[in-house]
């Protein structure tokens, strides 16, 4: 159950952003955080990350519930123990999940956080995006977990 809040603490943050930037903010409007690395800015994103299949709309549909069905069934099955994995997935659902929202309500991903990186304009993002990135590492680090104890064990 711990892990569906997770999931709901996402979705809430990244709809409540969202909804600032759309109400606040005019698209390409860009506030400045930390002088050449972090803004603000109000950016719609029809595609997936760094906008590849715009306009795929049906495509991500499709994914979206493959992929929250999937996640569901593997914190049901495979969670048990592994905090760290419960956590990773709960994180990936919440982010699956927040920007599904946008493509099904609004037809468009509503991104805002914009990263100037070692001076690279890095694409801009959303508080789903975040959550799925930082879930997939955090399972990426389950995985090593579990086989370095699987090779201590032999």
């Amino acid at each position: 159950m711990f892990y569906y809040i997770i999931a709901l603490f996402v979705i809430f943050l990244d709809q409540l952003t969202k909804w600032l930037i759309v109400k606040n903010l005019k698209i390409g409007e860009s506030i400045e955080i930390i002088e050449n690395f972090l803004y603000i800015t109000s950016h719609r994103n029809r595609g997936a990350a760094w906008g590849i299949l715009q306009g795929q709309m049906w495509f991500f549909y499709a994914i979206t519930i493959v992929v929250i069905v999937a996640i569901v069934i593997y914190i049901q099955k495979a969670v048990k123990g592994k905090w760290l994995m419960g956590v990773s997935l709960g994180l990936m659902l919440g982010g699956a999940i927040g920007n599904f929202i946008d493509r099904v309500v609004r037809k468009e991903v509503v991104d805002f956080i914009n990263t100037y990186i070692f001076g690279y304009d890095f694409p801009v993002f959303n508080i789903a995006d975040s959550a799925l990135v930082i879930g997939v590492i955090l399972l990426m680090i389950q995985m090593l977990k579990e086989e370095s104890e699987a090779k201590r064990s032999k």
